[in-house]
């Protein structure tokens, strides 16, 4: 698909694998134009971390729930500063695997595991309605939690089945960093100057909004909303979108919710608006 994008801007919201992202869309011909939303960063006091891991490995859980691939990264990690990666790894192995999309999945398989299930759907309801068509009463479950999100409808799925919960959070988000590169950002829409925003973490929506209303500039991110197209990668992104009031232009056929068929999609979208231009006797 090489070239399909060219003549296009389009603005990504980097958070965990956005350089990949803008990578496959510099592929295409796209001017990327990113801007870091906040950084990623180990969870602040590691001690509860080290010892869930400590847990994991002196007895393995009967099942895991993994929610992210950065989560999954982040305990890695921190098991091979530790000199406990390869019993860690083991201990993973054990365990029957729930992802919650295709991004635990490739950080199983960075690991050389494979997950047991996939969600449904890309989300934690998702993974709780998956969860539900299985027996998991006496069973100890891992669960690996991300930042910025409640999980207790989660736990409580779990827990209602019988199951006990031992859960991880190994990362945090500086939600602080880089609050004038997103007001820039927003400028950047609202000028006319970007032709879509690509959102790939319902997060990104959230944080948006978060910096636009401290530094008074909301209504002036809504109108650069309202006049760029949106291009979503699934669902969740997509609620998340609604719920400030929006809806994507943009998003994946065939409910394939990665980074790919994003762009797949975007494409598909430039090629009909160029050629309507064309229809219409414009450039």
């Amino acid at each position: 698909m090489p070239g399909r994008l060219d003549g296009t801007r389009i603005l990504i919201l980097e958070t965990r694998e956005e350089a990949q992202f803008a990578r496959l869309l510099a592929e295409q011909g796209a001017d990327v134009l990113q801007c870091p939303m906040f950084e990623i960063r180990d969870a602040p006091d590691p001690a509860p971390v080290s010892a869930w891991i400590d847990r994991l490995i002196a007895a393995p859980f009967d099942d895991l729930v993994l929610l992210t691939g950065e989560g999954l990264r982040r305990l890695t990690r921190l098991a091979r500063a530790t000199g406990r990666e390869q019993a860690f790894v083991a201990a993973v192995g054990e365990a029957r695997t729930f992802i919650r999309g295709p991004k635990p999945g490739r950080a199983l398989r960075e690991i050389g595991l494979e997950p047991a299930v996939t969600a449904d759907a890309p989300t934690s309801d998702g993974v709780a309605a998956t969860l539900q068509r299985y027996d998991l009463a006496g069973r100890r479950v891992g669960l690996q939690l991300y930042p910025e999100r409640d999980h207790a409808a989660l736990i409580d799925a779990i827990t209602s089945r019988g199951a006990t919960v031992d859960a991880v959070l190994p990362y945090a988000y500086d939600a602080g960093a880089a609050e004038q590169t997103v007001v820039t950002a927003i400028d950047e829409m609202a000028q006319g100057r970007v032709d879509a925003l690509a959102l790939t973490s319902s997060g990104q929506v959230r944080r948006l909004f978060d910096v636009a209303r401290a530094h008074g500039c909301e209504q002036r991110l809504r109108d650069a909303l309202r006049a760029t197209p949106i291009a979503s990668v699934g669902p969740v992104v997509t609620d998340e979108l609604a719920a400030h009031g929006f809806a994507p232009t943009i998003t994946p056929a065939n409910d394939a919710f990665f980074m790919k068929p994003l762009i797949v999609a975007m494409i598909g979208a430039f090629e009909r608006r160029r050629q309507a231009q064309c229809d219409s006797g414009g450039v």
